[in-house]
């Protein structure tokens, strides 16, 4: 079995809805999301997954958050945008972008800061 990852990035604002604390206001975040898949077995070029086309399934999905206030996504509107989520959302939209691929997703990892992440497996 190979697992493969990569790393990628988002900015974006939310607020949480029902929180009492400074996260009930409108703030904004630099996310950095990593993307694990599992791969049973390799192409004849020796890849379970392009990186490239890893990152381009993940970036579709990422476009949709990046530079927005993510309690406008339809999603949000009855989740808060919390990191576990977004992390959810994230696994979601790529677990179906992937079907076709002949590789499973494995976890998504959403970090608001280098000190606080949350990671999702289906």
């Amino acid at each position: 079995m190979y697992e493969i990852a990569i790393k990628t990035d988002f900015s974006g604002a939310h607020y949480l809805k029902g929180y009492e604390g400074k996260c009930s206001n409108l703030h904004g975040h630099n996310w950095m999301v990593e993307i694990s898949v599992l791969a049973e077995k390799v192409d004849n070029l020796g890849m379970g997954i392009d990186f490239c086309i890893l990152k381009k399934e993940s970036e579709e999905i990422i476009k949709d958050l990046d530079h927005k206030n993510l309690n406008d996504i339809p999603y949000f509107k009855e989740e808060n945008p919390s990191s576990e989520n977004i992390a959810r959302f994230i696994y979601q939209n790529l677990k179906a972008k992937l079907a076709q691929k002949n590789v499973e997703i494995s976890w998504v990892k959403v970090s608001e800061t280098e000190n606080n992440s949350v990671t999702y497996r289906g």
